[in-house]
């Protein structure tokens, strides 16, 4: 119905309309679920800071009463024991006062004031008529005396004094009112005697409730409001509302009864008389709306009698407040929707009037596409064949020539990349130095140039050699370590490529497993062939340096194997020398460390200093000793091959071998056993093992598609499997 103006008016609008109302239902599903979510993670955390504020506050009664063990004496002089007692209680969270009572009933003390909220300390003593009562606060930073009272208190005929004296030992109470601010409070009692086990005094700490911890006064969640209680329904804390007149002038704990809120006594009747250590969440239903509650134990201690004082925190929280963004979201969704649907109208219409003229832009873009297909498969004098290998800045190509029918593999870089004016002259320089460095080399192990040059297009391409192989990294994950004597082969024929290299003043600079190919020629084999020389760096030239190393970026494009971050050095970090690596002047014998990390790779199937990250190998490389290479070897090695390989690694260039046709020579001047050597006819053998081996995987995946598509061809071009020896080059055949 797409392909008419009528179907484009009607479907349109019905399905922007469609989709309105499932984003609609799916937007308030979606936001009420995370909404709850959030919320139960936000009150599962705020339980347990809870309970630690809980626990931390009341594990302060054993340091505070130990400090006020040195308060017992009632012959100390009255400044210097309020000045102490002061100094033990403040910024002490939770305790809301603290006492020292004597045998004679005088009593030294801590309280809060209530006008102002500062920490004073007062001393009482008791007469034959009456007990008088010092007050003490600071007044311009000095504790001073600042009032006096007459009362009859006797601290001795206290619940809590009277508890402790009998059972000689400390004792938490029961929670009780306290008489000065009509709040509850948790009383722990502590008797102290002398050594000829004399009465000394009776020390006393009360912890209000509500002041254990910050998160009892205040929700988290907007709207929300926190009570504590204990299992027998007794109400310690509610912050969020007035103490009843009744409890502060009947001085009583608390009951859910007495506050008269719906919620609260909703909850309570969810919960009856069961308790559970493990947090809750339940819906109530009450006369004033619906509300979330979560239902904590935050803390338990031993009271008079060592009677268990189970404590539980919930947290009420109204669901008007708590979806109060999802009903924003309803109201948005429908006023987005009006808007949706007269934008899809006039979208409509426009689709509509041109929807025939892009029928025919359709077409015509198809003959074009067909036309460019065409032209695409053809490459100056070459036919692409099958496509190797992509990158971020072109691809790799199988090619024939197509009047010598010659195979070959072409790199090319595609018109779109080079749009980029920042990076194109970088690429076309990397493409440029690697054909020229390429074009003058002539040793029979470095990858052979055919051409080189630029379509009409303005695609830059290079034709190389195809080599039929696979390099040093596929070889050793997919057959493990080689043989010794196939590794000094494998160096040595490297060291000749490398040595015309490095007579010609250029330095490889990224000589790794993967840049090393093996591969056969006609009746030879176990032929090494070293690639990608796209970093070449001639030592002659001073601007050469920077001008490689400012292709850092190109690098950055092309492979997130390599070290190539703008302002990093040329590289990669398994097998970098270390004055490469601390960007040090660099000379032919960097080439020759990276040869070392090879074989060493070849000899023992992992990197020399195998690391999480690619700054902790570089570090390696520069600062760690080398490893002992004999230990990861479980194959024959020769004494020689093994120094030449630490030689290779040593951290000072000068310490290595002199020059890549003095490690040759010294690879070739190896004597190696004849049960241990590796030859021609073992290496025929191993390429013809591995030549049967890929053609029985090439030809199961072929009866595999035939299999599960028996009604179609393969679409894969001849030959384009990876796994056959007759394909086998990938997209490092040209680096």
């Amino acid at each position: 119905m797409f392909a008419s103006p009528a179907g484009v008016l009607i479907l349109l609008p019905a399905l922007v309309i469609a989709a309105g109302v499932v984003v609609l239902l799916l937007g308030r599903r979606a936001t009420r679920d995370t909404a709850e979510t959030m919320a139960r993670n936000t009150l599962v955390a705020q339980a347990q800071s809870v309970q630690h504020d809980v626990a931390f506050a009341l594990e302060q009664a054993d340091p505070v009463l130990a400090m006020m063990h040195s308060l017992s004496n009632e012959a100390m002089a009255t400044p210097d024991a309020m000045q102490r007692l002061r100094d033990i209680v403040v910024n002490r969270p939770g305790i809301a006062n603290a006492s020292v009572a004597f045998p004679t009933g005088a009593l030294w003390g801590s309280y809060y004031d209530r006008k102002t909220g500062a920490l004073n300390v007062f001393d009482s003593k008791i007469t034959e008529a009456e007990t008088t009562r010092s007050n003490w606060g600071l007044v311009n930073g000095q504790l001073t005396t600042i009032g006096t009272q007459v009362g009859n208190y006797d601290p001795r005929e206290r619940p809590h004094y009277q508890v402790a004296i009998e059972q000689k030992k400390r004792v938490w109470m029961q929670p009780r009112v306290l008489s000065s601010s009509g709040k509850t409070a948790l009383t722990v009692s502590e008797p102290v005697y002398t050594g000829d086990g004399a009465l000394s005094a009776v020390l006393t700490l009360d912890f209000e409730v509500a002041e254990l911890s910050e998160f009892i006064r205040k929700s988290p969640l907007a709207g929300a409001r926190n009570v504590m209680f204990t299992a027998d329904g007794t109400i310690l804390a509610y912050p969020a509302v007035a103490i009843p007149e009744t409890s502060s002038q009947e001085k009583r704990l608390l009951r859910h009864e007495d506050f008269n809120d719906p919620a609260l006594e909703a909850l309570f009747k969810v919960l009856g008389s069961s308790s559970s250590s493990e947090q809750k969440f339940m819906h109530l239903d009450t006369r004033d709306g619906t509300y979330l509650a979560s239902v904590s134990k935050v803390g338990d201690r031993r009271g008079a009698n060592d009677a268990k004082l189970d404590w539980y925190l919930a947290t009420l929280v109204p669901e008007r407040t708590l979806f109060g963004a999802m009903q924003r979201l309803g109201r948005d969704s429908i006023i987005a929707s009006g808007a949706a649907l007269a934008i899809a109208m006039g979208v409509a219409l426009m689709f509509a009037w041109n929807i025939l003229r892009m029928r025919r832009a359709v077409g015509v873009a198809r003959e074009a596409a067909r036309s460019a297909e065409a032209r695409a498969k053809q490459l100056g004098s070459y036919r692409l064949v099958a496509r190797l290998g992509a990158g971020g800045m072109g691809e790799v190509w199988r090619a024939e020539h197509q009047l010598l029918a010659r195979k070959a593999a072409i790199k090319l870089v595609r018109p779109e990349v080079l749009r980029d004016r920042t990076h194109a002259p970088l690429i076309q320089e990397r493409f440029r130095r690697e054909a020229q460095t390429l074009a003058s080399m002539r040793s029979r192990h470095t990858i052979e140039l055919y051409d080189y040059g630029v379509t009409d297009e303005g695609t830059f391409f290079y034709v190389m050699e195809l080599l039929d192989g696979l390099d040093l990294s596929e070889l050793v994950r997919e057959y493990g370590p080689q043989p010794a004597a196939r590794v000094i082969s494998i160096i040595g024929q490297a060291c000749q490529s490398l040595a015309e290299a490095h007579d010609a003043g250029l330095l490889h600079r990224d000589i790794k497993p993967a840049n090393l190919v093996l591969c056969r020629a006609a009746d030879e084999v176990d032929i090494v062939k070293v690639l990608d020389f796209g970093i070449v760096h001639n030592i002659a030239d001073p601007i050469e340096q920077h001008s490689a190393e400012s292709m850092t970026a190109v690098e950055r494009v092309e492979s997130g194997e390599r070290l190539t971050t703008e302002g990093a050095v040329i590289g990669t970090p398994g097998y970098i020398p270390p004055e490469q690596a601390i960007s040090a002047p660099l000379d032919s014998r960097g080439d020759l460390y990276a040869l070392g990390c090879v074989a060493w790779y070849l000899l023992t199937g992992q990197e020399v200093y195998p690391r999480a990250t690619e700054d902790e190998v570089m570090r390696a490389h520069v600062h760690e000793p080398v490893p002992v290479l004999r230990t990861k070897v479980r194959s024959w090695l020769p004494v020689e091959l093994e120094q030449l390989v630490v030689q290779c690694l040593a951290k000072q260039p000068n310490e290595r071998p002199e020059d890549a046709r003095a490690l040759q020579k010294a690879l070739a001047s190896i004597v190696i056993p004849e049960e241990h050597a590796w030859t021609d006819t073992h290496a025929q053998m191993w390429w013809g093992s591995m030549q049967a081996s890929a053609t029985s995987r090439a030809e199961a995946e072929t009866a595999r598609e035939k299999l599960l598509v028996p009604q179609r061809e393969p679409t894969r071009a001849p030959g384009s499997d990876a796994r056959t020896i007759e394909a086998r080059p990938s997209a490092r055949t040209l680096g």
